[in-house]
């Protein structure tokens, strides 16, 4: 966990990736199995049966009782046995961010199902941390009773006080980013469980109103957080963040026009960053806008989001070390940000460049630098060296992923795993008791906590395996998330598939298959969906680049092949990503245009639309015969 928190500052980050296919030198498989298995080991309350981490028990089963809320479950934030809701939040939002890009890729690795389940067992928490509209708890326990003992979570004797915010106490900051935890989510399980991904959204809609209606920073009324997750940016990038990730979950015109109307006054477009994690979300916020304006969904806020267009590619540039001023690295090329826990924002800064990448090579486009534009693939190829460093490919030879490789942190600052298991040794561990016979052992964890990202070297790449140097040994949630999405994309290659079009999260079935490529603009006419009375056929006719992008115009052509007059036609269309013409829409569906009320046996009608994207999905909903 961290004290104290880096001055925000106005210049950007940059990662790098590298070509479209699967890499070679490391099991990337490997390690995204071990860094999702990680999350087993920080789970507080009851453990499934399926735990795959046997050394970890139950722990934590009266949090929340003092205060008449069940607040069991959920994760310890790193080496400790405290749950801070803020950074758990920001790692469920980004698991869920890697699932949504990357799914196809943990599906073809087997890892999907478990990335799921790891994050269910955030939302469950947050489901329960979460029992009136303005009523959040963001902190059970308490960092500084809980410093003062080294105990295994199973054995925790310090106060599990829950803080919570509420109208009157508020946490725009807090609220907002769990708001965009359960926005993400929604996501991931709105195939595999519906009903559960309504409930998720449901949550996110409520907390964003929370947050938006009552302002004010989380620590300002969770005191005791200012210690070890001080909010210095303020809440205004949460408020963006959050309604970034509701407008991608609902599609809801609402959130995009916050986006809108409040990108300048809140800083979404003026900021320009050199870090983001938990604490700072405009350089995720402006990824995120970047996107939705190659999706060319922006509409009359083109101008606006142009703007944070331009701020994330100077993220991007600064990593690459191509803007105006960059991201400072060590000899061996690693980001360097600050000597506590600095791998965090390696993975943070890595896991955005390689989306951008995606979306990059999804819209035909290049990276805009001060000197020169710069192809998607180096942006790929950056985050790559950044992974492999972080895998072993550095001055040291050390792997600062536990458990992978072979030179790897033996003596990690965690309690759970430098304490022998309760079920090898049941006898109880005592506060300080802990410190003494454990702590400052000088011999390895007898758990090893396989997956766990560390903190990492120093500015000069040094590193010291040392259980007592929680700047560099201590791991850390929000250390691994954004990790699993680049892992699956390095592992699994691009697919083929346009990172522009509407994400569907397989369901969690460990089926290896190679993801299809996504169908290309065809000149030729190609058949859509369409029943035996009713014929679809839709065809480019023209295309045009403009600013880098290419547009396309469709034709569909609507026939009615029956021998009776059609009435009451209603067509689905989906993957549309820009205006159309000659039909009326109503609700979710597409009907006759006005001047138009059936159409005749063996008659067309002809709309048309533009985008810059593979032809859009129309298919017939229902239909009548007179």
């Amino acid at each position: 966990m961290e004290k104290l928190m880096r001055l925000i500052s106005m210049a950007p980050l940059f990662l790098l990736l590298s070509l479209p296919f699967a890499f070679a030198g490391h099991d990337y498989n490997q390690a995204l199995s071990k860094s999702i298995l990680f999350f087993e080991a920080q789970r507080s309350g009851y453990l499934p049966h399926n735990q795959r981490v046997t050394w970890r028990a139950n722990s934590g089963l009266n949090d929340g009782k003092a205060s008449g809320v069940d607040l069991v479950g959920g994760y310890y934030d790193a080496g400790d046995n405290v749950k801070f809701g803020l950074p758990m939040a920001f790692t469920v939002t980004m698991m869920s961010w890697s699932i949504i890009e990357y799914g196809k890729q943990m599906t073809a690795s087997g890892e999907l199902g478990h990335a799921m389940e790891a994050i269910k067992w955030g939302t469950d928490y947050f489901i329960k941390a979460h029992p009136e509209p303005y009523v959040l708890y963001g902190e059970v326990g308490d960092g500084n009773s809980d410093h003062y003992c080294w105990q295994r979570p199973e054995d925790m004797t310090t106060d599990r006080h829950a803080y919570k915010i509420d109208a009157s106490n508020p946490g725009s900051d807090l609220a907002a980013e769990t708001a965009a935890a359960m926005a993400a989510a929604s996501i991931v399980f709105r195939r595999s469980n519906p009903a559960y991904s309504s409930e998720l959204l449901r949550h996110a809609y409520q907390l964003f109103e929370f947050a938006d209606k009552y302002r004010g920073k989380y620590d300002s009324s969770i005191t005791v957080a200012q210690k070890y997750y001080r909010s210095i940016s303020g809440y205004n990038d949460e408020l963006l963040w959050a309604a970034a990730w509701l407008y991608q979950a609902s599609n809801n015109q609402y959130y995009l026009n916050y986006l809108g109307k409040n990108g300048d006054s809140m800083g979404g477009t003026g900021w320009a960053m050199t870090e983001f994690g938990w604490d700072v979300k405009y350089a995720g916020v402006q990824t995120l806008v970047a996107k939705f304006l190659m999706q060319g969904r922006a509409g009359l806020h083109a101008p606006v989001f142009e703007r944070y267009h331009q701020k994330a590619e100077y993220f991007m540039c600064s990593l690459l070390g191509k803007a105006s001023r960059n991201v400072q690295k060590t000899p061996g090329g690693l980001i360097f940000r600050q000597r506590w826990n600095n791998m965090q924002f390696v993975t943070s800064a890595s896991f955005l460049a390689t989306v951008y990448s995606d979306y990059l090579t999804s819209s035909r486009g290049s990276l805009r630098c001060a000197a020169s534009n710069v192809a998607p693939s180096e942006l790929l190829s950056f985050a790559k060296s950044q992974v492999d460093y972080l895998l072993g490919d550095n001055p040291r030879a050390t792997s600062y992923m536990v458990g992978y490789g072979n030179n790897y942190p033996r003596q990690v600052h965690h309690r759970g795993s430098s304490i022998v298991s309760i079920k090898v040794d049941p006898k109880f561990v005592a506060c300080r008791q802990g410190y003494a016979a454990w702590y400052t052992r000088k011999a390895s964890d007898p758990n090893v906590l396989t997956g766990a990202v560390v903190g990492g070297p120093d500015a000069y790449d040094n590193f010291a395996d040392e259980r007592d140097n929680y700047e560099q040994t201590e791991p850390a949630t929000y250390n691994n998330a954004p990790l699993l999405g680049i892992l699956a994309r390095l592992a699994g290659g691009h697919g083929g598939y346009n990172q522009l079009l509407p994400v569907v999260v397989p369901a969690p079935n460990p089926v290896v298959a190679e993801p299809k490529p996504a169908p290309k603009p065809k000149l030729t006419p190609t058949p859509a969906s369409s029943s035996s009375s009713i014929s679809i056929e839709q065809k480019m006719t023209t295309s045009w680049n403009y600013k880098g992008k290419t547009y396309y115009r469709y034709s569909i052509i609507v026939t009615n092949k029956s021998y009776q007059t059609l009435k009451d036609l209603k067509l689905s269309i989906s993957k549309l990503y820009g205006p159309l013409w000659g039909l009326t829409k109503s609700g979710n569906s597409y009907g006759f245009p006005t001047w138009l009320s059936s159409l005749p046996a063996g008659k067309s009608l002809e709309f048309v639309y533009i985008h810059s994207a593979s032809p859009a999905d129309i298919s017939v909903s229902s239909y009548n015969l007179a």
